[in-house]
């Protein structure tokens, strides 16, 4: 996958070497150049000079076949902007964004371009997974009162629940899968229903994490 990373910070430098490490072509985009300089040694990762908000520099470092852009700079307003262009005009597939300011959490949807909004401490796997297609499982929301916990986990060609009956399916204890969204339209599953490629399942869980509801379904 090839991986374009605007910003040489803390969150940029991390990510570029773990998802370098993990087989990603990663290009980083920076303006300070001494920055650039530090990361000389890395010779697995390709360096550029210059402001990502420009739309020249982000099509000098590759752009246009990018699989992913991550927008990692300090300023909340140029990540925004990193993504938007990415996204609207050169068409990258997955944008990925840090949030710096809480409070401007609520910018950081499809409407300026961005696909994953990034906590600014948000763990490094979990950009790792966003950045290769494993997070097929999310958890959504913890219902504290009712004590249990909403996850989301989505059928694939090469899920192991594709073509199986909920039945079948070795459920965790505690779990219900309360429904099924198949071709946009929502199901409550009875046992004999069987997964599609595509279907994104609702499953209400007690105990079981994100992991237990991978291993079950995926």
């Amino acid at each position: 996958m090839k991986v374009l990373i605007a910003g040489a910070g803390r969150l940029g430098e991390q990510a570029a070497h773990l998802l370098s490490a993990t087989g990603h072509q990663v290009t980083v985009i920076e303006q300070d150049k001494t920055r650039l300089t530090e990361l000389k040694n890395h010779r697995s990762i390709r360096l550029v000079h210059g402001d990502a908000c420009e739309p020249n520099i982000l099509e000098n470092a590759g752009v246009l076949n990018a699989d992913l852009l991550l927008a990692a700079t300090g300023e909340d307003e140029d990540n925004l902007v990193i993504a938007l262009l990415a996204k609207r005009q050169f068409a990258v597939p997955r944008t990925l964004a840090r949030v710096n300011d809480p409070d401007n959490t609520w910018l950081f949807d499809t409407r300026w371009g961005v696909d994953v909004a990034l906590p600014g401490a948000a763990p490094l796997v979990s950009l790792i997974e966003e950045a290769s297609g494993a997070a097929d499982t999310v958890g959504l929301v913890r219902l504290a009162d009712a004590g249990v916990t909403l996850i989301e986990t989505h059928i694939g060609d090469h899920s192991k629940a594709a073509g199986r009956v909920l039945a079948d399916i070795d459920l965790p204890a505690g779990t219900v899968v309360a429904a099924v969204v198949h071709d946009a339209h929502p199901v409550v599953p009875a046992g004999d229903y069987r997964f599609h490629t595509g279907d994104t399942v609702l499953v209400v869980a007690t105990t079981a994490t994100e992991h237990d509801i991978h291993d079950a379904f995926q």
